[in-house]
């Protein structure tokens, strides 16, 4: 399964305006609901919530990797965005954060929500593909650049 197949154009917010995590997490629940993948957004949301608590999903460099599983979603999607002004996250380097990728998965296929976080892992690890994220023009932009680093990958 690749990014591609599971990241819908409306899913992908480029300069989204945002003063916290909170809200930040908010509205990519409300992107990923405007599909109809989900049967429940309130419960979606407190599943990326809490699992939040847990551990903060900024994971550094800019980039948070909020995720989650539950079974209101039939199979994996993700959502996008690049923040405008970026946000505390409480990320790991303690730096805001400015790309923020929400992946959720099925309860049950826990393999495939590993491997593409994973995959995204090694996506935004790189500065060169969070360099041209950050730049993108259009949703189309981003999701070619997606395209191209699996295919370099594959």
């Amino acid at each position: 399964m690749k990014i591609t197949d599971i990241l819908a154009p409306s899913c992908i917010i480029l300069g989204m305006q945002a003063e916290s995590k909170d809200q930040v997490l908010k509205k990519l629940v409300d992107a990923i609901a405007t599909t109809g993948a989900v049967q429940d957004s309130t419960e979606l949301l407190r599943v990326i919530t809490e699992r939040e608590k847990l551990m903060s999903t900024g994971i550094g460099h800019g980039v948070a990797l909020p995720h989650g599983k539950s079974n209101v979603v039939g199979k994996s999607i993700a959502a996008l965005a690049t923040l405008q002004t970026p946000v505390d996250f409480d990320a790991l380097d303690d730096a805001p954060v400015s790309i923020v990728l929400m992946l959720v998965g099925t309860e049950g296929n826990v393999g495939v929500h590993l491997r593409l976080l994973s995959r995204i892992s090694r996506m935004v690890g790189s500065e060169s593909f969070r360099n041209q994220l950050s730049s993108a023009p259009t949703v189309e932009a981003v999701l070619a650049l997606f395209a191209s680093y699996e295919e370099d990958q594959a």
